[in-house]
């Protein structure tokens, strides 16, 4: 988040023009969007607009922090919302606790929302749920668990709440490796099984150029079909050149005794970051549906501002 403390320098909000030695730090999430998908036997057409514009605040004074965000929804209308809002006290240098609407802590959280790690898992854009979390963490690990009435969305629209626990444990092996362990458990609703994710994550990176994380996850649901599902996804990123980030992502998710639920992914993308806060984002996403021998691609070029 951009700070306001140093008017005129880049890294400030609106390049510093509203420069304060206050305790509020503020940030312009803007992110316009090109979208061409292709689905054979079917005439879609290629779609621009702006998928992020999100004013985003942060006020800090001792041991209390409050954030929040609030912007254009991407879909409905384009109505403004607050997808995030919490506050947070760091009880001591370990121990901190929050408490508000948020993404519940779970595996790795690629940038991507629409990746199986995440669209996957109920972990997209819109799937904050409200609740408190504990933070414990040392030099090497990281310890959050959190527990509320359920998804934010379905409250806020009525749909009833369903208990939501989670817990997420991080270790650093070494300066180039990471491992961590997730737990995600969500009560039945009228539109939804009762559902627990356990899911494991492996980071590494050997080199300063080269960065992979793999993530595996099974899920549990009670469903008449089958009670498992099964994610397997990694994303290697290397840069090519200064700013310049190459990235492939295959993925693959399929269900026990449901041939319809399984498809293979595989994303190929180029980020290129010609200034601060400048990020320009070319994706190309290759799916195969194995019930049905169907193959879609989806091109997607993005500049993301954060001012």
């Amino acid at each position: 988040m951009a700070s306001t403390d140093a008017p005129g320098s880049e890294e400030s909000f609106l390049f510093g023009a509203l420069g304060s030695d206050g305790p509020l730090q503020l940030g312009l999430d803007i992110r316009p969007s090109h979208l061409d998908l292709n689905v054979p036997g079917r005439s879609i057409a290629d779609r621009n607009f702006l998928m992020n514009l999100d004013l985003q605040a942060a006020w800090q004074r001792e041991r209390w922090t409050a954030y929040g965000s609030v912007g254009r929804g991407p879909t409905g209308g384009g109505e403004f919302v607050s997808y995030e809002h919490w506050i947070a006290y760091q009880v001591s240098d370990a121990v901190s606790v929050r408490g508000g609407r948020f993404l519940p802590a779970y595996g790795v959280r690629f940038a991507d929302h629409t990746s199986f790690t995440r669209e996957g898992l109920n972990l997209a854009q819109d799937d904050q749920v409200y609740g408190v979390e504990v933070g414990v963490s040392t030099d090497r690990s990281l310890l959050q668990m959190s527990v509320g009435p359920g998804r934010a969305e379905s409250l806020v629209a009525g749909s009833g709440a369903a208990f939501t626990a989670s817990g997420r444990f991080q270790h650093d092996l070494n300066p180039r490796t990471v491992v961590a362990g997730s737990v995600l458990y969500r009560g039945e609703t009228d539109i939804g099984p009762r559902s627990t994710d356990t899911g494991v994550s492996f980071g590494y990176a050997p080199v300063r150029w080269l960065t992979t994380w793999t993530h595996t996850d099974l899920r549990f649901q009670r469903l008449a079909v089958s009670d498992r599902s099964y994610i397997v996804a990694n994303q290697t990123s290397v840069e090519a050149l200064r700013g310049v980030w190459l990235r492939v992502s295959p993925q693959v998710r399929w269900t026990d005794n449901d041939p319809r639920g399984e498809v293979r992914r595989m994303v190929y993308g180029l980020d290129f970051y010609p200034r601060t806060h400048w990020h320009v984002n070319l994706s190309y996403y290759r799916d195969h549906h194995r019930f049905g021998d169907l193959h879609t691609q989806t091109l997607l070029a993005q500049l993301h501002l954060y001012l």
